[in-house]
């Protein structure tokens, strides 16, 4: 898995860093297929305050490409639902590559 993590208008601290990768493997103990995630942190300084700190994902798993993105006055509440919305996408993903296999038809004696 490769994990990218870069900010814009900001620093990314090692323990923002630390975080980060601990929220995010959150999602790789749900779903181990997980290629590639990019994380992009920034600070916004023409929004107003309450939604000045965004974080926004993109994962690539086997299949498919998931986008999320959050804002918040705190980047760390920010990331927090940012790895919730995620964590969701990436069970519905689990859920419908696992749905495909059914059940063999009952034999009626």
């Amino acid at each position: 898995m490769n994990l990218t993590i870069s900010g814009h208008h900001l620093e990314v601290t090692p323990a923002l860093r630390s975080y980060v990768t601990t929220k995010l493997d959150r999602i790789t103990r749900h779903f181990d297929q997980v290629v590639d995630i990019k994380v992009l942190l920034t600070v916004e300084k023409q929004k107003e305050k309450e939604r000045r700190q965004r974080a926004e994902c993109k994962i690539h798993v086997k299949g498919n490409d998931m986008f999320a993105e959050s804002a918040h006055e705190d980047l760390y509440a920010a990331l927090d639902e940012l790895v919730d919305k995620l964590d969701r996408q990436v069970g519905k993903h689990k859920d419908r590559m696992q749905d495909h296999h059914c059940d063999a038809p009952k034999r009626v004696v």
